[in-house]
């Protein structure tokens, strides 16, 4: 199959465009930088906001992986008008199958960013195109780049109330390479890490990870969206989870050597192959980057 992925450059969009490879697709993948092509990668120039691009890359692909996001700061516009462009592009090229990655209570707490989501996911599954919506709840990419920026600070902010369920983007990967290659079916799946723990927990772990000395200071933090995830709404209970813990993740185990190490290493959903945010090449949009402006008109 010949795929397009949008948000390549995220922090899942990292871990797609390999698992995919391995899994033999042709992969094209979509960002706001001319970038040249390499190996069985295509890369092509689109911008979803402003349309621009966009109808040449869904031009003849089997299926797209639509993982753009505008993120937290960035009012839905790629979300909501960029997935909209997207979607009509698309039905004028006949693309029969669009997976699109949303957030896991995106249908229990539609509170800020997370409103804008829940507007896509309504879009595509009025759009006539075949699709699938895979919910996943926060990646421990994104929180351990959130944990490393807070430690700028002398002291750790801790809500001792939260919970929180992360899941490693490696595998959030490969179930979406599975479930592009089995077609459209129309329904949404929620995937979530294998266990749920309290911020002071989490922070806790990262600190001994890291090797960082910071005291914890108890607070409540405000607002709708931590309402609802202290009650439990961006958490999962579905059959389907992942196996690498936070403290997996943080602790991964060396990868073992071989005659084919290269392979092995990059396979590894642990492995620094697939830790897209030590790559800063990688950030342009996608994920939960947000979005930036475009590079060309």
């Amino acid at each position: 199959m010949r795929i397009l992925v949008t948000g390549a450059t995220g922090t899942l969009g990292g871990g797609l465009l390999p698992a995919l490879l391995r899994a033999g697709h042709q992969v094209r993948a979509l960002s706001r930088k001319e970038r040249e092509s390499s190996g069985r990668i295509e890369w092509v120039w689109g911008d979803l906001i402003s349309g621009k691009g966009v109808a040449d890359a869904v031009h003849g692909v089997d299926a797209i992986a639509h993982l753009a996001t505008s993120g937290p700061k960035g009012r839905g516009a790629v979300d909501v008008p960029g997935t909209h462009r997207l979607l009509l592009a698309a039905r004028r090229a006949r693309v029969p199958h669009l997976l699109y990655t949303s957030v896991v209570g995106v249908d229990r707490a539609a509170i800020g960013h997370l409103r804008h989501k829940l507007e896509a996911e309504r879009l595509i599954g009025e759009s006539g195109i075949g699709w699938t919506v895979l919910r996943a709840t926060r990646y421990q990419q994104s929180l351990d780049q959130r944990l490393r920026a807070h430690s700028a600070f002398p002291v750790m902010l801790v809500d001792r109330s939260l919970p929180w369920q992360p899941v490693h983007t490696g595998e959030v990967a490969t179930l979406a390479a599975s479930l592009l290659a089995s077609g459209p079916e129309g329904r949404e799946y929620e995937f979530g890490g294998p266990e749920v723990m309290n911020t002071e927990d989490l922070v806790r772990t990262w600190l001994e990870a890291r090797n960082v000395r910071r005291p914890c200071l108890p607070v409540h933090y405000p607002g709708r969206l931590y309402a609802a995830q202290r009650d439990g709404e961006l958490t999962t209970d579905a059959d389907s989870r992942g196996i690498i813990s936070w403290r997996d993740y943080l602790h991964p185990a060396p990868p073992a050597l071989s005659d084919d190490f290269a392979s092995e290493h990059t396979a590894s959903p642990t492995s620094p192959a697939n830790q897209p945010e030590n790559d800063p090449d990688l950030h342009v949009y996608g994920g939960d980057e947000g979005y930036e402006r475009p590079t060309r008109s």
